[in-house]
């Protein structure tokens, strides 16, 4: 079942089940080669984790997105990452803060690949709560940056470009947590705006 859980979890986050789809258990068993029950299994937790609603007696239906949803979710990442960025200016050592400068290095390519641009944000941002050390925080941050990875990927693909790090990262290396809490709020104020923008449109 677990394996089952990754794969669809991975088809939503890169909206290849793109939001409004609906899902049938039957379709879903052959598509990943396996028995209805551990896609029954799956389909219900991911229902619980928000990704799916479950249509009774039919099968399960990808959730629409909605501009009151990306606004929740922003406001409760605002919440959990620029308590990251704050604690990580406080406790970060310089060994953490070449980690992170090594994961955006592909935001100063000339055309980098928008799929490894998206892996390295999410990467970035986990590896910034778990440099902050609350677990919890860390738990909660893993499923929102799921959602948020499919928000990335469809905007992409009718955006061009993305947010940098790089005022995160010199607030972080200063040992400014004021300013990296700053940062941070702004860089996802900013992500905001553009997925508003589309999503409203």
């Amino acid at each position: 079942m677990e394996r089952v859980y990754r794969l669809l979890r991975e088809w939503l986050t890169t909206a290849l089940l793109p939001p409004g789809e609906f899902l049938s258990e039957a379709a879903l068993a052959e598509r990943c080669n396996t028995s209805r029950t551990p896609i029954r299994e799956a389909c219900s937790r991911l229902a619980q984790d928000k990704w799916l609603s479950l249509i009774p007696r039919k099968g399960y239906l990808v959730k629409p997105i909605s501009v009151r949803d990306i606004v929740e979710l922003y406001d409760f990442r605002k919440l959990l990452e620029c308590y990251s960025a704050e604690r990580a200016a406080q406790t970060a050592n310089p060994e953490h803060i070449a980690q992170l400068k090594t994961i955006v290095t592909i935001e100063n390519d000339r055309k980098p690949d928008v799929e490894k641009v998206l892996i390295a944000n999410e990467t970035f941002h986990l590896h910034l709560a778990d440099i902050a050390g609350n677990q919890r925080v860390i738990d909660q941050l893993r499923l929102s940056l799921g959602y948020v990875r499919r928000l990335d990927t469809l905007c992409t693909q009718t955006v061009p470009g993305w947010i940098g790090h790089k005022d995160i990262i010199r607030a972080i290396e200063a040992r400014r947590p004021a300013e990296a809490r700053k940062a941070m709020a702004t860089h996802i104020e900013l992500s905001l705006d553009k997925m508003i923008r589309l999503f409203s449109s």
